[in-house]
């Protein structure tokens, strides 16, 4: 893997607290640059990946529900109503 340089500027002040936390870790500054980084891009390919998902699981709700294959309120407060209970009673049974 190539190595690049990547050049900012910070207030001094913060980068004297930033070298001093990362020594008492036993890292250097540039080590924990590069963790902070990953992290991020992962964090974003992660979000950009629920967002996939969830976008996905919408629309198939959308096509389902244009489709005309939908449940009565009723019905799915009645089933819902029995899975509330069953937790319940699990609960109950645990303590």
């Amino acid at each position: 893997m190539s190595e690049a340089t990547f050049t900012f500027r910070v207030d001094e002040s913060l980068k004297t607290a930033f070298a001093t936390a990362a020594k008492a870790r036993d890292r250097t500054g540039a080590q924990l640059l590069r963790d902070f980084m990953r992290e991020f891009v992962q964090q974003q390919h992660e979000a950009a990946e629920h967002d996939t998902w969830f976008r996905r699981e919408v629309k198939a709700g959308q096509d389902s529900a244009n489709g005309g294959r939908l449940a009565p309120a009723a019905e799915v407060e009645t089933r819902f109503a029995a899975r509330r209970a069953a937790t319940r009673r699990r609960l109950e049974q645990s303590e």
